[in-house]
């Protein structure tokens, strides 16, 4: 931009990623959707070495994306990702609608079993995280509602209701509220803790530090709300930060500085502790603080609480998303016998009892099974009869087939009537059972 052009006092026109950031907040995206899209248009840039978006067409976006999926190997929530962003950004920010959108391959993305812990490992877990006893507390949260990790961080003091043992989820995924239980279990240490963030509370009103942040215009139309005791943090972070909202955009030079107020609890800071505690505890499973809802919903259904309610505790629109857990409770490929189980106690060696030095069989020789009271004789020959016929569709081994021969008869289709007039012992066993 040319000298002139400054000393003229026009605005300075706005970078593309700031265009990106308005029109994402224009479109009531989250900060965790914006901060997404714009690290994968900023990684687009750079890997068609700064050229501005505008003058790329799908192949420059094919090669991108191949490049995540060949070299990056990222997995096929990410590929999508990053191609939503790109869509983003050429349909709503640089308003090109070109041919070439709807020809860009999408990833599907293939249906996952979640991970579940049991209530043993569940245990475990909370229990080597009673170092930190506000993060251990956080845990138990979410596995007794089955909320997710960043519904928890946002709880409000308003959003418990001690008297109805009920906890309101305010803009949950999809913009969507619901009341989840208070377990009973949590009430007294729920009660601590809000003990300890009014006493945070109350040296940041003596301190003058602005409100914790407010959803839309609320702080607009009701300027104390944020200073208010109903709306803080359940779980507030110790240190004070920079609103990541508040820092201006480009041509907004005269908008005010940023705003350093009392944010929640990290995220990261819970994810480091859950994971030190996966390790204290022994868990070869790879466990997320997300496992804790997974593990919710399985241990309910394992209740025997009916699938719609375990779908309007964790807030699900359809169905079909909680219908995952019934497949989590099918152990064992479905509660399937293996036919080696029904082997074990006629074939498979007891211990001390196998084929080799230690066993009392030897190879090649036949073990009577318990059922039949006849032991082998010491010549290794079996009895005539090792155990007793059973009945039904076992009761005999099947007959010879009748046209087994040791001569050729002089017309083969004698033979065939005869096994058609004649059924075997066997067959007839079997079409009767």
């Amino acid at each position: 931009m040319d000298p002139e052009h400054l000393r003229a006092g026009e605005p300075r026109p706005p970078r593309l990623l700031d265009l990106l950031r308005m029109q994402i907040r224009y479109m009531h995206y989250s900060l965790r959707t914006e901060q997404a899209y714009v690290h994968w248009v900023r990684a687009f840039i750079r890997f068609h070495g700064l050229r501005h978006p505008a003058e790329l067409s799908g192949a420059e976006v094919e090669a991108f994306l191949t490049w995540l999926a060949a070299e990056r190997q990222v997995a096929p929530a990410t590929h999508k990702q990053a191609l939503s962003a790109l869509l983003f950004l050429y349909q709503k920010v640089l308003h090109q609608r070109v041919p070439w959108m709807d020809e860009i391959g999408r990833p599907q993305r293939q249906a996952r079993l979640p991970v579940v812990l049991s209530h043993d490992e569940v245990s475990r877990l909370l229990a080597a995280m009673a170092p930190h006893p506000v993060l251990q507390l956080f845990a138990q949260l979410l596995y007794g509602t089955g909320m997710r990790m960043i519904e928890g961080l946002r709880l409000r003091v308003k959003d418990i209701d001690f008297d109805r043992r009920a906890i309101v989820i305010r803009e949950g995924k999809g913009g969507k509220d619901r009341v989840v239980m208070l377990p009973a279990a949590l009430e007294a240490p729920l009660r601590a803790q809000l003990a300890e963030a009014h006493r945070l509370w109350a040296a940041d009103r003596a301190a003058g530090v602005p409100g914790v942040q407010v959803p839309f215009a609320l702080e607009r139309k009701y300027p104390r709300a944020g200073q208010s005791w109903a709306w803080f943090w359940v779980f507030p972070q110790a240190t004070l930060s920079v609103d990541p909202r508040s820092r201006p955009l480009a041509g907004q030079e005269h908008a005010p500085p940023p705003v350093t107020r009392r944010h929640h609890l990290y995220d990261q800071t819970f994810q480091r502790a859950f994971k030190r505690a996966v390790q204290q505890a022994r868990i070869h499973q790879l466990a997320s603080p997300h496992t804790l809802r997974h593990s919710f919903a399985t241990h309910l259904l394992q209740s025997g609480y009916d699938i719609r309610t375990v779908q309007e505790l964790l807030g699900h629109a359809d169905v079909s998303t909680t219908m995952i857990y019934t497949h989590v409770l099918k152990l064992g490929g479905g509660a399937v016998r293996s036919p080696l189980d029904q082997l074990a106690p006629m074939a498979m060696p007891g211990p001390g009892q196998g084929a080799g030095p230690g066993g009392g069989t030897a190879r090649g020789e036949r073990a009577a099974p318990p059922s039949s009271g006849r032991p082998v004789p010491p010549d290794g020959t079996p009895p005539a009869h090792p155990w007793p016929p059973r009945a039904g569709r076992f009761a005999r081994e099947p007959d010879p087939p009748c046209y087994h021969r040791l001569s050729p008869p002089a017309d083969p289709r004698a033979d065939l009537v005869a096994c058609r007039a004649t059924p075997s012992s066997t067959a007839a066993a079997t079409s009767a059972s």
